[in-house]
């Protein structure tokens, strides 16, 4: 599924238009990054949670020169998946 499917799947079964089906998934997914980009955390019960994971800098090393490089500390979003959704997905139907 991807949001046109997601899109569509919401103006079907509230039988609203796709422009306001749009609107809602938007606004759902703009909010969630925000929330992530503030260092705050989106669960949703049953499904699973979004969180802003930091990792320091290293000194690495560029594989194919061999050359020592520095890199810079990150933020990056995480995802965990929650019981319910791991449970759903491991007793369907293969």
């Amino acid at each position: 599924m991807n949001k046109s499917d997601l899109i569509t799947k919401i103006a079907e079964k509230h039988q609203i238009s796709q422009k306001k089906a749009e609107s809602i998934v938007s606004l759902l997914f703009t909010r969630m990054a925000s929330t992530l980009e503030e260092n705050g955390r989106v669960e949703i019960r049953g499904f699973g949670a979004f969180m802003v994971k930091e990792y320091p800098g290293y000194t690495g090393r560029n594989p194919k020169t061999g050359e020592t490089i520095r890199v810079h500390p990150k933020r990056l979003p995480i995802w965990r998946t929650g019981t319910d959704l791991k449970n759903r997905v491991d007793m369907a139907p293969a």
